[in-house]
């Protein structure tokens, strides 16, 4: 049985979102995304950019979330037989150190791989998704070791203070758009896994966070539905707005990152998204999500909104992402909060320095405790900077760095100490720069 559902908030927010879309377009500097590039043409290459709308497919991701079309890709690309294909990816050798009581220090690697197929099917673009990672070869056992962080399981054991890893599969989709006038079309989306439209662009994924080897602490509380075993989205582009809804299978991937978790799509979301200028988008999602985590009963709504926006340089990039995410725990009616706002600048090309700024809500710290579980409000603030040694159309390979602080209230002195300080120090590998 559905949860009633405040229609009231959601046509506020709504109404809300649209009103931030417009001033964000009427803000920006339509002549900003040249600023002196070199561009390289990649609509001429088959399917890479909506036919009505001359805005890139690759503008598309995660999921289907949206982020600014100006945004840098870093990718390798051809085409053979009216076919094109893409892949792209990162990859991290880190040392991570993280401080207090309850910190570690771990050699690690986060880690992805997508392969993308695209040709043209009918009047619209059919593409193929394909999304890999090692990290469950790569990441410690019980995971990467990180401050204040919870979410899923290890061992039976919920995971606190520890990211967990990815699992082997991350995407194995299909996405289709086809355009039905000169300012409508229709899209569909789905596979054996996926991301289901509620969110922002998962963290993997923005560049906003590019450079930074670490999870957000709030990813549980805004994208982590990125890997869902079990997804069909369907949605209408309406000029620069779009609306989607989704069925899928919320429940959060099990230890054994190796296999599909398959179970029944029970649980739904909806989005609005908007990108109003080729440096910006917006969205607002809510979800109900079932049995999310496999160590609590009961079921969750989660609410989300974001707003990025990214700004070509005469020699780099700035890309910055602003989200706010709230899960409702419908068994114990709690409510958690989580803030963030993220920006990574890239300058005089082989030059990054980056960010993070989160204040979330955390009632997972202590979960051997009898509920309702105590919640605290933490903070964790990030900065850092990357070099690139090797920086070319084939591949970059930088060397970088940061430093995180926290905020946290008095009583969990004891547990992580006054002034905990957590870095981490990394290799970061992916490839060249395609201009768009």
């Amino acid at each position: 049985m559905l949860p009633r559902v405040n229609v009231r908030r959601i046509w506020i927010a709504c109404c809300a979102f649209v009103f931030m879309a417009y001033v964000a377009a009427a803000a920006d500097d339509p002549s900003s995304g040249d600023m002196g590039h070199q561009h390289h043409d990649m609509s001429a290459m088959p399917g890479m950019e909506h036919s009505h709308e001359k805005v890139p497919l690759v503008s598309i991701a995660s999921g289907t979330a949206l982020q600014p079309a100006s945004t840098p890709v870093y990718m390798w690309m051809e085409g053979a037989g009216g076919w094109t294909f893409m892949q792209h990816g990162e990859l991290f050798l880190t040392y991570n150190q993280q401080g207090g009581p309850r910190g570690a220090g771990k050699l690690e690697s986060e880690n992805w791989l997508m392969t993308m197929e695209q040709h043209r099917l009918g009047h619209g673009t059919l593409e193929f998704r394909q999304m890999v990672s090692a990290e469950p070869l790569t990441i410690p056992h019980g995971g990467s070791p990180e401050l204040f962080q919870t979410g899923e399981t290890y061992q039976g054991r919920a995971l606190v203070d520890h990211q967990h890893p990815h699992d082997v599969f991350g995407e194995l989709a299909l996405y289709y758009e086809l355009p039905l006038s000169e300012k409508i079309s229709w899209e569909f989306y789905g596979g054996p896994a996926g991301e289901p439209a509620l969110g922002p662009v998962a963290f993997l994924h923005r560049a906003s966070a590019s450079e930074n080897p670490a999870a957000p602490l709030s990813h549980h509380l805004q994208d982590s539905t990125h890997i869902a075993y079990g997804v069909v989205t369907t949605g209408m582009r309406f000029g620069f707005i779009r609306a989607e809804a989704s069925v899928f299978n919320g429940r959060e991937p099990d230890e054994r990152r190796y296999k599909f978790d398959f179970a029944p799509m029970e649980s739904w979301s909806a989005r609005l998204s908007a990108s109003p200028a080729r440096n910006w988008t917006a969205q607002y999602s809510y979800g109900h999500l079932v049995q999310p985590e496999a160590l609590e009963f009961g079921n969750v709504n989660r609410q989300t909104a974001s707003l990025g926006y990214n700004r070509p340089l005469p020699h780099g990039n700035w890309a910055t992402t602003v989200v706010w995410g709230r899960n409702r725990k419908l068994f114990d009616q709690t409510t958690q909060n989580g803030f963030l706002l993220e920006s990574t600048l890239n300058f005089l090309d082989r030059n990054y320095a980056y960010t993070r700024l989160e204040l979330l809500d955390r009632d997972e710290l202590f979960p051997y405790l009898p509920p309702p579980l105590p919640s605290y409000r933490v903070g964790a603030f990030t900065f850092g900077g990357v070099r690139d040694l090797i920086h070319n159309r084939t591949g970059q390979i930088g060397v970088g760095a940061d430093v995180t602080l926290y905020s946290k209230p008095v009583v969990l002195d004891t547990f992580y100490g006054q002034t905990p300080l957590s870095f981490h120090v990394f290799l970061r590998f992916r490839p060249g720069r395609m201009n768009h």
